[in-house]
């Protein structure tokens, strides 16, 4: 099995911790979201994975080689492929072709998810699909009778179906979508500027693949502030069922009171202070007489004297005595 991310978005919406950090390395229950997202992936799988491309614009050798060091993490072969031009979903696919052979997984790195399904691969497709409430700002699905995937429509304004795709795909064979990939950038099928996945997996199941639905029990967006917050919310009590341990044996907890689930990074500094629940502290940070909750806290960053919820803090920043619900970047000083 190989898995292929596009992930080259610039991440806007989750300004201004993207500005010096890929959105898909932001850091979710103390652990980057691409690297979850792949985790996700390899637990619904039954083959092992060999190989995860990364799609990605212009990120940075560091970025890249941290990238390279989440698939060795999975005991896969990482390779870095680039999207120069914003083209679409198809096209960031295509930008990795050379894995589009044998079995493959597509996966966009914006989003985490729970499932208790494990890949057929007798199944010539599954789309990862979630059931919501109000399907008009999502593409969907439409199935027969059978429960066979035979339509996607984007943003249905009409009811068409209520399960939305989440943007994660498996196909038993890659050269099929491949092809078919290739047959829009030649035909020019183009919509809003962009080459969309949803054209080529029409063309599949017109020409008779049965793609089937992969039912998901949870759906995490990471796209802006306040899911991203959220999404840490529900990973670390993931984490907490399946009894992994979120607090560093390196960590010095002087005086103070974390109530769990949190998770607490190598080298952490907690001082005179309460912490949690649901709060994520990345390593070598510094955290004195302070209250915090519902808050990601990244990498070598000091809060001093602060009450916070419900907010993001990035790296390498200092917060004293700042007001609640915060969206802090890298490198930030503030004294409040």
């Amino acid at each position: 099995m190989k898995i292929i991310v596009p992930m080259a978005g610039r991440g806007s919406r989750l300004r201004p911790h993207t500005l010096t950090v890929p959105k898909p390395l932001v850091p979710v229950g103390g652990k980057p979201i691409v690297h979850r997202l792949v985790e996700d992936i390899a637990g619904v799988c039954s083959d092992p994975i060999e190989e995860i491309a990364f799609v990605i614009g212009d990120f940075g050798a560091e970025a890249e080689k941290e990238l390279i060091a989440v698939a060795e993490s999975l005991g896969a072969k990482g390779s870095i492929h680039y999207q120069t031009e914003p083209l679409g979903t198809a096209h960031a696919v295509l930008c990795a072709q050379e894995l589009l052979d044998g079995p493959v997984v597509v996966a966009f790195a914006d989003t985490l998810f729970k499932a208790d399904f494990k890949i057929d691969p007798k199944d010539d497709g599954i789309l990862w699909v979630k059931q919501i409430d109000d399907p008009s700002a999502f593409g969907v699905i439409k199935m027969n009778e059978r429960d066979e995937i035979i339509d996607f429509v984007e943003k249905p304004q009409t009811f068409v179906s209520d399960l939305a795709m989440i943007g994660i795909y498996y196909f038993k064979e890659g050269a099929d979508l491949r092809k078919e990939l290739n047959y829009l950038i030649d035909n020019d099928v183009i919509k809003g500027g962009e080459y969309q996945l949803p054209d080529a997996l029409r063309r599949l199941t017109e020409k008779g693949k049965i793609f089937k639905p992969g039912k998901v029990t949870e759906w995490l967006d990471c796209g802006n502030k306040i899911v991203t917050v959220n999404a840490n919310q529900r990973v670390l009590e993931f984490d907490r069922e399946k009894h992994i341990e979120l607090v560093d044996a390196s960590a010095k907890i002087n005086n103070s009171v974390v109530i769990p689930p949190c998770f607490i990074g190598k080298d952490v500094v907690l001082n005179d202070s309460v912490v949690g629940p649901h709060v994520s502290i990345g390593a070598g940070s510094k955290v004195n007489g302070s209250v915090i909750k519902n808050t990601i806290i990244q990498a070598n960053t000091t809060l001093e004297n602060v009450t916070l919820k419900d907010s993001m803090i990035g790296n390498h920043a200092n917060v004293r005595k700042t007001p609640h619900n915060l969206s802090v970047g890298d490198y930030t000083t503030m004294d409040i």
